[in-house]
């Protein structure tokens, strides 16, 4: 399990900062309690975070629930969703980890990458739809992403700017719309701020007779000191309304595609010992996923504060 920071060391660890500062990191802890403590740590941090790397160890690829798999590192991870009617992708990782990772992952999970419907960009950047372009082109699979992060990939593969192929533009999600497949539903919202097209997603998930409500807010800010002021007033109003569709959809159950601060190697851990009965450690309760939520939205409070401070 991720060894914790207490309060009193995290704080003393920002000796330097305003007194306004100190106060939104102590209303963050507190906010987060026991069970997002990681995220408060991670994301009040000050200066630049740990962030994910083509190079962090891959995971052993897992069936996650019923309908959901994940593929990946321990900083950036694919999911899965199996549909009868094929399968529906949640990002498609770095490409140099597509023959490496990704591919070797499906196999060892069963699933066939013919069977790939959708591929949806959680937002426009290469460790996300690095394999867009060949999977769009070897399987025909269709690839959604925001009209902004669309303009942005194609901007940037004519300035010259990208190393990794663009896939050709296909679907464009929508605020609020959906991609169906099989009888699943997969709600997009859009979340503005990491990137101008970012995507929240939330859909159904299945453990045994009982259906959950997944969420995965698709364009975490891992390093706010790269944003811009508006870009953080931008993102924690894409907080709040992400909050509210959570809060409306019921969402009980809480993944990222970068799991550095949500203790996912823990809960894959008591996933693998869980026993006949026992709760599902990645369902976390609608209030829980709210406060997850919370937590990030004031730690964006929290690096406003520091930057009014200077």
């Amino acid at each position: 399990m991720t060894s914790l920071l207490t309060a009193a060391v995290f704080i003393s660890a920002h000796a330097q900062e305003s007194e306004e500062v100190l106060e939104r990191i102590r209303s963050a802890r507190t906010i987060a309690g026991s069970q997002w403590a990681v995220a408060a740590d991670y994301f009040c941090k000050k200066g630049a975070v740990t962030p994910n790397q083509n190079a962090d160890p891959v995971l052993e690829p897992m069936k996650i629930f019923d309908n959901l798999y994940f593929i990946g590192r321990t900083g950036t991870v694919v999911y899965a969703i199996t549909t009868p009617n094929g399968i529906i992708l949640i990002d498609s990782g770095y490409i140099d980890d597509l023959e490496t990772v990704l591919m070797p992952g499906m196999d060892h999970l069963g699933l066939d990458p013919a069977r790939i419907e959708y591929v949806i960009i959680a937002h426009g950047h290469a460790d996300h739809f690095g394999g867009a372009a060949y999977l769009q082109e070897q399987y025909g699979a269709r690839i959604v992403m925001g009209a902004s992060d669309w303009d942005l990939l194609e901007r940037a593969s004519v300035e010259g700017s990208l190393s990794v192929p663009v896939p050709d533009r296909d679907l464009i999600a929508m605020d609020g719309g959906s991609i169906s497949l099989g009888g699943v539903e997969v709600t997009t919202i859009f979340i503005p701020g990491h990137t101008p097209g970012s995507l929240g997603l939330i859909f159904p998930v299945k453990d045994g007779e009982i259906t959950h409500r997944a969420a995965l807010f698709g364009g975490t800010i891992l390093n706010p000191t790269r944003i811009t002021n508006e870009g953080l007033k931008q993102y924690r109003d894409s907080i709040e309304n992400f909050s509210q569709y959570a809060w409306d959809m019921k969402v009980d159950v809480e993944i990222q595609n970068h799991p550095l601060y949500d203790e996912m190697q823990n809960k894959i851990s008591l996933l693998k010992t869980r026993g006949t009965g026992a709760r599902h450690p990645f369902v976390v309760g609608q209030e829980a996923y709210q406060t997850f939520l919370d937590v990030m939205s004031e730690c964006t409070r929290v690096e406003q504060a520091r930057r009014a401070a200077h």
